[in-house]
């Protein structure tokens, strides 16, 4: 497949613009519409390009790259646990309409929910105050002025600028690596920016407000990648081992970040869907390198 002749500057800025501008409007979509019953599907399948992303392109290619193997693995491995830590200062967690401790929305205290305690969830879904966002609201978010959605904002924009040094690292090595680490990302970006839609609203914004929030959110991914074009221009050595953080990134979302929230749902028929969507995403990866390749 012959690729448009772009420098990576203009890759790195056109997939994190439009990949931004995308990944909101399909996620307001799903939101504003009442469709966050889909939410799970799209997380089914976000970690399959995400696992894929990461095992099949990112990693051969870093190896490919450096011959200090060893040396690539600790930098993931220190990439993992700094996400965890991250994720403990609530900067990463991210919501997918299923279980999101940082967020707590809903806990037992709070809201006494017969099915979710003989569920033993300590969360609701943020799903199930999407109906009525106002008929279930407790008082300590009616009054909070909207710092719970600010502070979802404020996470999810540090998440988009560290996306884009990754986009960026991943277009400076080669074109293929970084349109296969754009899509990844932009898969993985969908069902978080619907959650993070339902938290706004829940928080008090209106629809306009939520959906210029998460767009100006969205910029920070562009600007991440800029920076890190430059940065990097005379720091090539470098790139092999950001390419190992950006599949740490990856790796952890997969599967400290989307995989739990799909085990809550143990009927056969839902697994079945589940690997299908997981073997869908991966398969994504597969084409788009065949077509790159080829």
């Amino acid at each position: 497949m012959h690729l448009i002749e772009m420098s990576p500057l203009a890759w790195i800025l056109s997939t994190s613009l439009l990949g931004g501008l995308l990944s909101v409007m399909i996620a307001a979509f799903f939101a504003l519409n009442a469709q966050s019953k889909w939410v799970p599907l799209l997380v089914s399948y976000a970690i399959g390009a995400l696992l894929g992303a990461v095992f099949l392109e990112i990693m051969p290619h870093a190896f490919s790259m450096s011959t200090h193997v060893e040396a690539l693995t600790a930098t993931m491995l220190m990439g993992v646990l700094l996400f965890f830590t991250l994720e403990k200062l609530v900067l990463w967690r991210h919501c997918h309409g299923t279980h999101c401790e940082a967020h707590a929305l809903h806990d037992e205290a709070h809201c006494p929910d017969t099915k979710t305690q003989s569920q033993g969830t300590k969360y609701r879904a943020v799903t199930q105050a999407q109906p009525n966002l106002t008929a279930h609201s407790h008082h300590q978010y009616a009054h909070d002025g909207g710092r719970s959605g600010l502070m979802i904002m404020i996470g999810d924009t540090f998440h988009n600028f560290v996306d884009g040094i990754l986009i960026a690292a991943a277009f400076m090595l080669d074109i293929q690596v970084g349109l296969v680490t754009a899509i990844a990302i932009i898969a993985h970006e969908i069902p978080q920016e619907v959650g993070d839609f339902l938290i706004l609203l829940h928080s008090g914004y209106s629809k306009k407000q939520a959906l210029l929030f998460n767009l100006l959110s969205s910029l920070a991914t562009m600007v991440g990648g800029l920076l890190a074009y430059f940065a990097l221009q005379t720091l090539q050595v470098w790139v092999p081992y950001i390419l190992s953080i950006a599949a740490a990134s990856m790796l952890y979302v997969a599967v400290a970040d989307l995989i739990p929230g799909l085990h809550k749902r143990t009927a056969i028929k839902d697994t079945l869907a589940q690997i299908g969507l997981i073997l869908f995403g991966v398969m994504t990866i597969v084409i788009t390198k065949w077509l790159l390749e080829g």
